[in-house]
């Protein structure tokens, strides 16, 4: 067996077995878009409280991305995740064990580092593919973003049969498994390290970069949206429509699982169209759903000559569905187009420029289910969520129009000028 055939088996083990890695640990990281909603009516939460115990595995998932990159450049991917979801599996369990509205903050903020997983994926397995393939790679390992839809599957079922405190023991024991089997099917590759040792202050500069922070941007709504939307949808539809949690968390999982699973196809359509062509379009089909599903449920009355007329405008649960679909696919297409453009524009810096435009992307998706419970308490409309997220888009399409497709219509698409990209 030749040597590129060796290298080629060992790449998508690699991408295999830490594409697996990666859906476990965002099923762990989502876990409180379940079973979160038992906890609310035990501890008798408002929107604003359930929005913040959704949103704090998110927050230290969020932090440690920035660092995890670093160290995945500097020790490899293989031991970094390994150590990672080791880390996570004594949290997960004790979750079960609690009972006040501090220790569920507490112990979920240790939860979340499964969150950080993404920053140590991405650049390990980036790096075992040539450039042409990176895109298709990096959207195969993002496409564990289905774990949202997966933890949808799983938790209602133990939950209705035994309880929501079992669910964080099965995820403890998944997880442990999981390390075994991503340890057993992973490889280390020596050539892979970026040998440099610029400190945290030196690599973090990148944030200075005008051009990070646009993707940061980007990523705030294409992940911290879609990981948003993914925690607020089954109580969302429980109160919106009236549904048993079994059925709601079934009709959230249509637009969880196409964010996940279809990532990988927005990576390759990253690869053959180009990261501006696939996120310009990802926007407007984004801008549009929001729009539509912004318009709360709606019923006036008119005076005509017949005598008063009362209409109901407003999505019925299969239209709502349906958009949330498509906003899906959108999102999962532009996850993957944003890392193809770091990927093009800074080669030697994978690691530390995906955790920071994953740290914006986590960040979001930490504030928005806090943001969305504020404005539920605030105006009693549930769809204000959307109404919020539609001005998020917004500003994405401006920034992208004045800084890449003015440029484009005159030149192409330029490759920014960055003092980081060496």
């Amino acid at each position: 067996m030749t040597n590129e055939l060796i290298q080629q088996r060992k790449a998508w083990s690699v991408l295999i077995v830490s594409t697996l890695a990666f859906t476990v640990c965002f099923m762990v990281w989502m876990m409180f878009g379940v079973i979160g909603i038992p906890i609310k009516k035990m501890l008798d939460l408002n929107a604003t409280q359930f929005g913040l115990l959704m949103a704090m595995p998110v927050l230290t998932g969020s932090l440690v991305r920035v660092p995890l990159g670093i160290w995945t450049d500097r020790y490899g991917g293989r031991i970094v995740m390994a150590l990672l979801m080791s880390a996570t599996v004594p949290a997960i369990w004790l979750m079960s064990y609690a009972t006040a509205y501090w220790q569920f903050l507490v112990i979920g903020l240790f939860v979340g580092l499964a969150g950080g997983s993404f920053s140590v994926g991405t650049p390990y397995v980036a790096r075992w593919f040539p450039k042409k393939q990176q895109g298709m790679a990096m959207g195969v390992y993002g496409a564990g973003n289905s774990g949202s839809a997966v933890n949808k599957f799983i938790a209602p079922v133990i939950l209705v049969a035994f309880g929501w405190t079992m669910v964080p023991q099965v995820y403890a024991a998944i997880m442990a498994g999981t390390v075994v089997v991503f340890w057993s099917f992973s490889y280390s590759a020596p050539s892979h390290l970026v040998t440099s040792r610029e400190s945290f202050r030196d690599q973090l500069k990148t944030l200075k970069d005008p051009v990070v922070l646009k993707y940061c941007q980007y990523y705030s709504i294409v992940f911290g949206g879609y990981v948003a939307l993914a925690l607020w949808m089954v109580q969302y539809y429980i109160g919106e429509y009236g549904l048993d949690i079994r059925v709601a968390a079934l009709l959230a999982a249509c637009f969880s699982l196409p964010g996940g699973v279809l990532r990988a196809m927005g990576g390759v359509l990253s690869d053959k169209y180009g990261a501006h062509a696939v996120t310009w379009w990802v926007l407007w089909v984004s801008w549009i759903c929001l729009f539509l599903l912004s318009y709360p449920q709606t019923e006036f009355t008119i005076a005509t000559v017949t005598g008063p007329q009362t209409f109901v405008l407003g999505l019925n649960v299969y239209m709502f569905t349906a958009i949330m679909f498509i906003l899906g696919i959108a999102f999962a297409f532009g996850k993957a187009s944003v890392f193809k453009y770091i990927a093009d524009d800074y080669p030697h810096n994978i690691g530390a420029i995906s955790g920071i435009v994953g740290l914006a992307g986590g960040l979001g998706g930490f504030i928005l289910p806090i943001l969305f419970g504020a404005l539920v308490d605030l105006t009693g409309i549930r769809s204000s969520a959307f109404m919020l997220m539609y001005g998020v888009v917004w500003v994405s399409l401006i920034w992208m129009y004045w800084t890449e497709v003015r440029k484009t219509s005159v030149m192409g698409r330029p490759h920014p000028e960055s003092a980081f990209q060496a």
